[in-house]
């Protein structure tokens, strides 16, 4: 069975994300490469990622309008990434769209909140309630617009879960036992995602920035 972890790939150089996989490969489920390193790299460096033999988890949080954004996915046809992200706040019709141009084997789910925030930038920024309630709202709405599932916190996975059975659920922001948490704010462990209904995990720091990655990597896994 292949690990649930998916390792977060979080830089511009692709020497050393190349350095990084080749370490963990046997030890993870997926690589997700994020803006950082698809702002330095592009097209190409997704290409030379692909040559691990590891699904790709395009993290590019798309929020446009929803022409824009329809037509950035199939710019993204090529690479045929098994999971691509847009944002939930950009709209039904934007996820919609993004949905409609995806290729057949991409699962497009929605960022709901992203796991550096907590009440008080929902109050900063203007909206009502809590991160529970944010998370419904834009959980719900990516469902009825036929995405595949969203990106939320372990803190929200369990109850959306039972708000949307078949979803596929993106927990990033996870953090091993003991590990630094940095700048997020609603993170919890490995196996803690899992139970409360996780489908993938999405770990970077504690893996990527370890002193011998493939055995944090191998660690992170033994706990699951």
């Amino acid at each position: 069975m292949s690990s649930s972890v998916y390792v977060a790939i979080d830089t511009p150089s692709l020497e050393r994300a190349r350095e990084i996989v080749g370490q963990v490969r046997h030890h993870v489920g997926g690589i997700k490469l994020g803006l950082e390193f698809f702002c330095a790299n592009g097209h190409h460096g997704v290409h030379e990622m692909r040559k691990f033999g590891l699904p790709i988890f395009l993290d590019l949080k798309l929020h446009d309008i929803p022409n824009t954004v329809a037509k950035a996915v199939q710019a993204l046809h090529p690479l045929e990434p098994a999971v691509l992200t847009v944002h939930a706040a950009g709209g039904r019709a934007m996820m919609e769209d993004a949905k409609a141009a995806a290729g057949a084997h991409t699962k497009v789910v929605a960022v709901t909140m992203l796991t550096s925030l907590d009440q008080g930038d929902l109050d900063a920024t203007g909206v009502r309630g809590g991160p529970h309630d944010h998370v419904e709202r834009l959980a719900l709405l990516a469902r009825d617009a036929g995405l595949d599932g969203i990106v939320c916190s372990g803190e929200e996975v369990a109850h959306v879960r039972k708000l949307w059975p078949q979803g596929f659920f993106v927990v990033p922001g996870v953090r091993p036992e003991g590990a630094q948490k940095g700048d997020q704010k609603r993170a919890v462990t490995p196996r803690a995602a899992l139970d409360a209904g996780a489908s993938i995990l999405v770990i970077g720091r504690p893996i990527t920035q370890a002193s011998e990655p493939d055995i944090a990597a191998r660690e992170i896994g033994a706990t699951l």
